[in-house]
């Protein structure tokens, strides 16, 4: 997966042009993570490029954000749970430290992860697992992310 859309995730999604995305959720996009050195790492993005923080937007688009955030969280969770039987827990996170616009990361953890690393952010792993290409998003991928987006129809098929 290589081109433009890197450059704007969101307005790429917003094209149909950005092939991370899983599913259009109420305020946004969920997608799978670029790196899957945690299998089933998705992010959130904002509908809107423009958009920067979470108090960027109105009360009702707050909500809905997080709304979506949590049932991708729930997704996340039961895809990796029924993929892994070491599946411990999923991190929530809203940083804005890099990107510039808003989303939302999705870490699922797991019990096989080095003991000085899994009761800590996943931020401090290593650098390399952010940039091997056996921890790039590809085939043998698909697994998961059929799981995820599975899990998403179900949770938006609900009301």
């Amino acid at each position: 997966m290589t081109g433009d859309w890197r450059t704007d995730r969101i307005g790429a999604a917003l094209r149909g042009e950005n092939p991370t995305v899983l599913r259009r959720l109420e305020a946004g996009f969920a997608v799978i993570g670029d790196v899957q050195f945690l299998p089933g790492y998705s992010v959130l993005l904002a509908d809107d490029p423009a958009v920067r923080r979470l108090s960027d937007l109105p009360r009702a688009g707050r909500l809905a954000f997080l709304s979506d955030m949590d049932r991708l969280g729930e997704a996340v969770e039961r895809a990796c749970r029924r993929l892994d039987p070491e599946f411990r827990r999923v991190n929530l996170e809203i940083l804005g430290n890099t990107d510039p616009f808003l989303h939302a990361h999705v870490w699922p953890r797991f019990a096989w992860e080095p003991a000085e690393l899994a009761g800590k952010p996943v931020w401090l792993y290593p650098p390399g697992r952010w940039s091997e290409e056996r921890f790039r998003l590809g085939p043998r991928h698909d697994a998961v992310r059929q799981a995820i987006s599975d899990e998403l129809d179900r949770l938006y098929a609900t009301p």
